[in-house]
């Protein structure tokens, strides 16, 4: 951090899309050491608290108020670390509780190109720990001629065009929050009348079945997110899902998040309406739909009973979402456990040069 005049600090960060999200990537030496007064920056930096974040760079939407901390690691077979940070549109609040996989297909390629990983000719892996939930990531950048490209032939549901891919396998992605795949010790139980799954896979989520909660399922977020009764009514079944999986109060965090699920219209496995938790997901998280992919895959669970076996077989799912669909492969170990899980997204690297936040945010 520098701080040129005008009684502001400069801090350098690159403005990207990552997967369906997008937001600023830090150096961690970059921003303070310490935890609230970073937080403090990160909400100047973003424009919050204001809806629209008019006096900052965020865009005024949970999936485009997102930051990505990258430090390297010295941690053996790591090379990279990655903080997640949902900065609140509304309130000035920072949670760094939940991982975002969207976010983090930006995190290899920032990497490379900010030099903490050196590229190779053709791909380059990448393995990058992300310290919100202590889980390992393998992520694998198109690197012609030792090269970060972002041009391809790659589409994903929910952002325009066609890019390079980025393949993202979670190699230990079980509890990433809580005690384990299901943390309450039941596929399956109740909460005030409701039938729910809560699960943790990348992911603490409570899992439900649309029309339990008087829906279709294939809604837009649109009509979704006017529904005041229906947000009402997530809020309360999460907070409890939440105590039930161990997080304590979780009325003030995004986590757990919140899957309404119903059967395949196109030709999926499932279909989800994910909410971040209090909008409806324009498309869908990346870590929500590998939470989705294995309960579907679980027998016993909501999401199970909604399934489509699908022609790729037990570990392929498709999950159909309001923009399109995430393809998430599975790999399971003879016992049944997910022993690896595979998504491809695409990135791209927007803008880089300074942030100007006030000197007074530092000092408060």
């Amino acid at each position: 951090m520098t701080r040129p005049a005008a009684g502001f600090v400069k801090i350098p960060c690159v403005l990207m899309r990552g997967g369906t999200s997008r937001g600023p990537y830090f150096l961690e030496s970059d921003l303070p050491a310490e935890p609230e007064a970073r937080d403090r920056v990160l909400i100047a930096a973003m424009g919050s608290p204001h809806t629209l974040q008019v006096d900052g760079i965020g865009g005024g939407h949970a999936l485009t108020s997102k930051v990505a901390i990258v430090a390297p690691s010295q941690r053996e077979g790591v090379d990279v670390e990655y903080l997640f940070a949902q900065v609140s549109v509304d309130r000035a609040f920072v949670d760094t509780s939940p991982n975002c996989g969207n976010m983090l297909s930006g995190v290899g390629p920032f990497a490379i190109e900010s030099a903490l990983v050196k590229a190779a000719d053709g791909e380059t892996t990448v393995r990058i720990y992300n310290r919100n939930t202590r889980g390992l990531i393998e992520a694998i950048v198109q690197t012609p001629g030792g090269t970060v490209v972002y041009d391809g032939t790659t589409a994903i549901d929910g952002v325009p065009g066609t890019a390079a891919p980025i393949k993202l396998a979670f190699l230990d992605a079980v509890g990433s929050k809580t005690r384990g795949l299901f943390p309450s010790g039941e596929t399956a139980e109740i909460i005030d009348g409701v039938r729910v799954t809560l699960a943790d896979y990348a992911m603490p989520m409570m899992l439900a079945a649309a029309a339990d909660l008087g829906i279709a399922g294939d809604e837009t977020p649109e009509v979704l997110d006017a529904n005041a009764a229906l947000l009402a009514r997530i809020q309360a079944l999460r907070v409890e899902a939440g105590r039930r999986m161990g997080l304590g109060d979780t009325s003030k965090l995004v986590i757990p998040k919140v899957g309404l699920l119903s059967a395949p219209r196109k030709g999926g496995t499932i279909t989800s309406r994910y909410f971040v938790p209090d909008r409806c997901h324009k498309s869908h998280a990346v870590t929500g739909g590998l939470c989705v992919a294995v309960a579907s895959r679980t027998p016993g669970t909501v999401a199970f009973d909604l399934a489509a076996a699908g022609e790729g077989g037990r570990g392929a799912v498709a999950i159909e979402h309001p923009s399109g669909r995430i393809d998430i492969d599975l790999a399971f170990a003879p016992d049944g456990t997910v022993t690896r899980a595979g998504v491809i997204r695409t990135a791209r690297r927007i803008f880089e040069g300074n942030l100007l936040v006030p000197a007074g945010v530092l000092a408060a």
